[in-house]
C-alpha cells in the first residue's frame, strides 16, 4: 500500500517519493502489530483474575509485568539503535517478542501465573526496543512540519490493532469466567481460559514471524529513505534537557491513565453498578452486535470485555480525525481541548456513575487519540538531546502503565472501580499543563 501525506521534504530537501511512503507504510505495519498484542493485555487481566483467583491488585500484576520492561529495556535500547541502527533494532525486537510468545504458551499449558508475568515482559521487553526505533522513523520519514500528521497516523493503525485485541481475546480468555464476589470458576471454563491463551499467542508467535520476514526484505527501502541519526552527546545529554524531562513525565501519566482504564474496563463495565444488571449496551446497534448477548439480563464479563474494544476503537476513530486536524491546527491546542475533556469525563464517571457512565467511560478513548503522537513529537521537538536518547526516556517513561494501574487497582478494592476514575482524571489534568507549556515554548529541531 502507499500512503500520500503531506510536505514536499525532509532533511537536507530530498523529494518524498514513493520510496519514502512506501518505507512508512511498511513502519506502519509494526504499529498496527504491537497495537495489537498490547491490547490483549484487558481481557487478560480479567482471565487470569478468574483462572487463579486473584484480587484486583494482583490481577494488575499482568499489566505491570508488561509495562515495566519499558522501565528497565527503553534506555538500553536507545543504545542499540544508536549503534546498530533502526533496521536491526527492529529485526532484534521481533525476535525478542517472538521468545515472548514462546513463554506464554509454555505459561498456559503448565498453568504458572509467574511464567505467565515472564512471558509478557519478554514480549513486552521487544515491543520496547521496537517502539524506541520506530516512533521517531516513523516521525522522520517526511517533511519535519508534518511530523505530528505521520505519527499520528501511524498512530492510527496501532490503534485498529488495538481494537481487535479486546474482541479476539475475550473471544478466547473469557469464555465462562466470571470474577464478581461468590462466584467461583469452573475447571472446564478454566481449561478453556488456558486454552484460549495458548491458542492466541501461538497465532502471534506465527505473525511476527511473519513480519519479521516481510520487514527484512523491505529493510532497503527503509535505509533509503530515512534520514540519519539526528544528534550527539549520548544517553546522559537527556537528563540535561528539561523539554526531555517534562515530555517523559507526560508520557508517564498518559500511558498510566490509559492502561488503568484499558485493564479496569471490562470489570468496571461488569459491576452491578453500571452494566452488571442491566440490558442497555444492547439497544445500540454496533456496540449490542459486538458483545453478542447471551440471553442472560445483564452485562456478563466476557460481554464487557468485548466492549472494551470500543475503547480502543474510539482511539483508533480520534487518530483518524487528528491526523487531518493536525495538518492544519496548532498540535498544542488540540492536546489541551482532548485531555480538559478526559478528565471532565473521568470525573463523571466517579461522581456519577450508573449506566450512563458505562458510556462515558467507553468514549475516554476517542480523547486518548492524540495524546501520545503528539507529546511524543512536540517534545522531540524541543529536546536538546538526541532523538534516539529523548525517544529512549519517553519509552522508559512508559512504566507509568506498570505503576498507575497499581493504584487504581488498590483504590478500586477499597472504593469501587467508580472511585478509582480519579486517578486518570489527575493525570489528564496535568497533561493539559503540560500541553499549555508546550505551547508558549520555541521548538528546537524537527522532529
Amino acid at each position: 500500500m502507499a500512503l500520500v501525506f503531506p510536505g514536499a521534504a525532509y532533511g537536507g530537501g530530498a523529494p518524498v517519493g514513493a520510496v519514502t511512503r512506501l518505507a512508512f507504510a511498511v513502519i506502519t505495519t509494526l504499529f498496527f502489530a504491537w497495537g495489537l498484542i498490547t491490547s490483549l493485555i484487558d481481557p487478560l487481566v480479567g482471565a487470569v483474575k478468574g483462572v487463579f483467583t486473584l484480587s484486583n491488585l494482583q490481577a494488575q500484576l499482568v499489566a505491570s509485568a508488561f509495562f515495566a520492561a519499558y522501565f528497565f529495556v527503553s534506555f538500553p535500547a536507545a543504545a542499540v539503535v544508536s549503534r546498530v541502527g533502526s533496521i536491526r533494532s527492529i529485526l532484534i525486537a521481533l525476535g525478542a517478542m517472538a521468545a515472548g510468545c514462546v513463554t506464554m504458551l509454555v505459561a498456559a499449558n503448565l498453568a504458572i501465573y509467574p511464567l505467565v508475568l515472564l512471558g509478557l515482559f519478554t514480549l513486552a521487553s521487544g515491543i520496547t526496543v521496537l517502539q524506541v526505533a520506530a516512533n521517531p522513523l516513523a516521525a522522520a520519514l517526511g517533511d519535519p512540519k508534518r511530523s505530528h500528521f505521520r505519527l499520528t497516523l501511524s498512530q492510527t493503525f496501532n490503534s485498529f490493532g488495538t481494537f481487535i485485541g479486546p474482541i479476539v481475546g475475550a473471544h478466547l480468555f473469557l469464555t465462562g469466567i466470571e470474577v464478581k464476589p461468590g462466584a467461583s470458576v469452573d475447571p472446564a471454563a478454566r481449561a478453556q481460559a488456558l486454552a484460549g491463551i495458548d491458542t492466541a499467542y501461538l497465532w502471534l508467535c506465527g505473525m511476527i514471524a511473519l513480519l519479521a520476514l516481510f520487514f527484512f526484505f523491505g529493510r532497503r527501502v527503509i535505509a533509503a529513505a530515512a534520514p540519519p541519526a539526528s544528534g550527539t552527546g549520548g544517553i546522559a545529554a537527556v537528563f540535561h534537557s528539561q523539554w526531555a524531562l517534562l515530555g517523559a513525565a507526560a508520557i508517564f501519566l498518559y500511558v498510566g491513565a490509559e492502561v488503568a482504564i484499558g485493564t479496569q474496563m471490562a470489570l468496571f463495565l461488569n459491576d452491578d453498578s453500571v452494566w452488571g444488571r442491566s440490558d442497555a449496551a444492547f439497544g445500540v446497534p454496533l456496540l449490542g452486535l459486538t458483545m453478542g448477548s447471551d440471553g442472560v439480563p445483564g452485562v456478563s464479563l466476557q460481554e464487557a470485555a468485548k466492549a472494551v474494544a470500543f475503547y480502543w476503537g474510539g482511539a483508533m476513530v480520534g487518530r483518524a480525525i487528528g491526523s487531518v486536524l493536525l495538518a492544519r491546527a496548532s498540535a498544542t491546542k488540540l492536546l489541551a481541548a482532548a485531555t480538559a475533556i478526559a478528565a471532565a469525563m473521568c470525573v463523571y464517571v466517579a461522581g456519577v456513575g450508573g449506566v450512563s457512565a458505562g458510556f462515558v467511560a467507553l468514549a475516554i478513548g476517542l480523547f486518548n487519540s492524540i495524546m501520545f503522537p503528539v507529546i511524543f513529537t512536540l517534545t522531540l521537538e524541543r529536546s536538546s538531546a538526541s532523538s534516539e536518547a529523548t525517544a529512549g526516556l519517553m519509552c522508559t517513561a512508559i512504566v507509568g502503565g506498570a505503576i498507575l494501574p497499581l493504584a487504581v487497582g488498590s483504590l478500586a478494592d477499597v472504593a469501587g472501580y467508580a472511585a478509582a476514575m480519579l486517578v486518570p482524571a489527575a493525570c489528564y489534568l496535568a497533561l493539559c499543563g503540560f500541553a499549555f507549556a508546550a505551547g508558549r515554548a520555541q521548538p528546537r529541531q524537527p522532529a
